[in-house]
């Protein structure tokens, strides 16, 4: 079952987590797939959620055509801001089509990090059934929730690298 080792954060990480986005002012991007619109609904209230906890109350939403997409419309994303949290979800079909997409999706995403230095959350559900994807979206009933978990992990990146940088 994945969510096997998910860290947990403690409210001293979420304070320090405050206290940084506040001094840094941080402009977060949320580049969303519009396929899956139950699914992604959930992703992007989990990224709003862990914005709002952590006082981060203007949060951007990009909607992107499909995940394949994500990649560069993060890339522009990443000029303007100081955070991308990407969120999509490919759910496997009878074809070999949902391999290319995650591949290119997930390599295109980890591309936009390095290349541009903004941090980019990766918040691509890559799953077998719609079943797998409701249970990682946030909702009520869901064993996860991956919009928060790649809003904090892009957050956190930033407020590390700035920290790194001074």
């Amino acid at each position: 079952m994945s969510g096997t080792g998910t860290p947990q954060i403690e409210t001293a990480e979420l304070e320090a987590l405050r206290a940084a986005a506040a001094e840094q002012n941080l402009r977060v991007a949320v580049v969303a797939s519009r396929w899956h619109q139950v699914v992604m609904d959930g992703l992007i209230a989990g990224a709003h959620r862990f914005c709002a906890e952590i006082g981060l109350q203007e949060v951007t939403v990009i909607r992107a055509p499909g995940s394949f997409e994500l990649p560069v419309i993060a890339s522009h994303a990443a000029k303007s801001f100081d955070v991308v949290v990407a969120l999509g979800v490919v759910i496997r079909g009878g074809t070999p089509h949902f391999d290319y997409v995650c591949s290119a999706a997930t390599d295109g995403l980890g591309q936009v990090a390095l290349s541009t230095g903004t941090p980019v959350g990766f918040g691509l559900l890559t799953c077998d059934d719609e079943a797998q994807a409701l249970d990682r979206a946030g909702l009520q009933g869901s064993k996860e929730d991956k919009g928060f978990e790649a809003a904090h992990a892009a957050v956190s990146a930033a407020v590390e690298i700035a920290a790194l940088n001074r």
